[in-house]
């Protein structure tokens, strides 16, 4: 099983920057990709860029050239981050990580990481 702690989110003016953080423990080898996912209030929740074990990322189109999904790997965590700049007050909602893990018996299992709240304001 996997476990995943988030940290990283907070108030930020309109044009600034966060960077998001999501830590992976447990059987991360059978991690194949992680996202970042978000829900603004009121809204379904919404994917926003994910990144796989090759390293290939993905975004949504509204934050794509604003936010950056990375990763790096020790040897008991498996770490992605979410650079945001640009930060629009339409970014503002709760950001939630997730990892899809491939179990034993071939199936896959997704597992979430508390979220973060985001807020861009004046």
């Amino acid at each position: 099983q996997v476990i995943l702690g988030v940290s990283g989110g907070g108030l930020v003016q309109p044009g600034g920057s966060l960077r998001l953080s999501c830590a992976a423990s447990g059987s991360i080898s059978k991690i194949h990709a992680m996202g970042w996912y978000r829900q603004a209030p009121g809204k379904q929740r919404e994917w926003v860029a994910s990144i796989n074990t090759n390293g290939l990322t993905n975004y949504s189109e509204s934050v794509k050239d604003r936010f950056t999904i990375s990763g790096d790997n020790a040897k008991s965590t498996k770490t992605i981050y979410l650079q945001m700049v640009g930060l629009k007050p339409e970014d503002t909602a709760v950001y939630s990580c997730k990892a899809d893990f491939l179990a034993l018996d071939k199936t896959w299992l997704y597992f979430w990481g508390q979220g973060t709240q985001v807020t861009v304001s004046s």
